[in-house]
């Protein structure tokens, strides 16, 4: 079995040594890694070469996760497609092995892998880390959430339906709601982790979600946002996260940034749906409602000597 990655990038060069780093130490190495980049102006594109891997283009002007996919699964040749954003880097030795345990070429299963922050991540980003990504195995979910910053799926399933390039994100789950329309099925691997590095502020936040929104409802076009249910949802994971906080003892830390990340995320959110109201389903749980979590647990196997040692620091660290 033949395993491509592919990598979307534009500027990433300050966090693509430590993926490529990340890589080179796996138990199973991939048959090629491919980045797809889209218009970088700093060494990205210098790095990804001198790694070995194979450089594909798209304008940034012509830009889509969609189509940025679309382009790199289309130079690849592997039989299994591992897609991975730029600014991720695996924590364990085995995290390739994992990750395409259960997918063979003639599967009809996509699969994702955990997502977790560091010490840059937002206390508030951490909690929907938690709560999109949980410490436990979920073989056939049964809905289209997924997330293609740390995703795998057989390359003759990406052949049949391939990503939807008109849509402002959410392009993974879209893939995914298809996948399930013909019988197939999503996958989630949490002993798969990735560490993904989000370096945010208000404004990118903000555009984050409301693209996501707009992705969303053009995917379930029956699914609106009130300003009363953006409001109710703001306060209600504002208040999630300020009494975890508190029991963590950071309470002052990150009282400021949890305001203003729930602010941004939530009036995104709004703009992206626009005097819509949220159907109660469980993907939409997934998205916008806090759950019950143990933030205490961190899921690791006890098994340390697979995790990596990376010898180059992150930077701030």
């Amino acid at each position: 079995m033949k395993i491509s990655i592919i990598v979307r990038a534009r500027n990433e060069a300050s966090h693509l040594p430590r993926l490529i780093e990340g890589l080179e130490c796996q138990t199973i190495m991939p048959f090629e890694v491919v980045l797809v980049d889209s218009g970088s102006t700093d060494r990205t594109v210098e790095i990804a070469e001198a790694a070995g891997w194979v450089i594909a283009h798209i304008a940034s002007e012509d830009f889509s996760f969609g189509r940025a996919l679309n382009v790199g699964c289309s130079v690849s040749r592997g039989d299994v497609l591992v897609i991975l954003s730029a600014h991720v880097y695996p924590t364990r030795r085995d995290y390739l092995e994992r990750l395409t345990a259960s997918v063979l070429p003639s599967s009809r299963v996509a699969v994702y892998g955990r997502q977790v922050g560091d010490h840059r991540t937002h206390f508030s980003e951490q909690m929907v880390m938690k709560q999109w990504f949980p410490n436990e195995r979920i073989p056939d979910q049964g809905h289209a959430f997924s997330n293609n910053a740390n995703s795998c799926v057989p390359r003759a399933l990406w052949q049949e339906f391939q990503y939807n390039e008109t849509l402002t994100g959410l392009e993974d789950i879209d893939f995914s709601l298809r996948l399930l329309s013909s019988g197939g099925q999503v996958r989630y691997e949490h002993d798969a982790p990735v560490v993904h590095v989000h370096e945010e502020n208000f404004s990118t936040v903000k555009n984050r979600y409301r693209r996501e929104a707009i992705a969303y409802k053009r995917i379930f076009p029956g699914e609106k946002m009130s300003a009363q249910r953006a409001l109710a949802l703001l306060i209600k994971n504002v208040l999630r996260d300020l009494n975890e906080a508190r029991r963590e003892l950071v309470f002052f830390q990150v009282l400021g940034s949890v305001f203003w990340f729930r602010i941004a995320q939530f009036v995104g959110a709004w703009q992206g749906f626009r005097d819509s109201s949220i159907v109660d389903s469980e993907l939409q749980r997934r998205m916008y409602y806090p759950p019950g979590f143990d933030p205490h647990s961190d899921g690791d196997a006890d098994d340390s000597e697979m995790l990596i040692s990376y010898s180059r620091k992150v930077s701030n660290e």
